[in-house]
């Protein structure tokens, strides 16, 4: 038995986040009276407060050049450290595959 996936308009979404924030009952109430899972009107709320995107998608913040330049030095000292890492790893491969004689 499979359920079909329900859609609704954003014009029911946004009526159902008005009447959670206007009505000041619980969540799982007024997800209730409505006929969604509270999860669902969660979501909703997250997506109207946040000015998200019509799928539901929060829009991020392009970083400012600063934290980009922060971020650059940050993994180059992390590529750094694992090549050198690599590179230990590569010569004790060597020493514990040679032969005693």
């Amino acid at each position: 038995m499979s359920k079909t996936r329900r859609e609704f308009s954003p014009e029911f979404k946004q009526e159902a986040v008005a009447l959670l924030e206007s009505s000041g009952r619980p969540l799982m109430q007024v997800a209730t009276e409505v006929g969604i899972s509270p999860s669902m009107l969660r979501n909703w709320r997250t997506a109207v407060r946040g000015g998200a995107t019509r799928s539901g998608a929060a829009t991020s913040p392009i970083p400012s050049p600063a934290d980009q330049a922060s971020q650059i030095t940050r993994l180059k000292r992390e590529l750094d450290r694992t090549r050198m890492e690599r590179d230990v790893l590569k010569k004790a491969i060597g020493i514990f595959a040679e032969v005693p004689r």
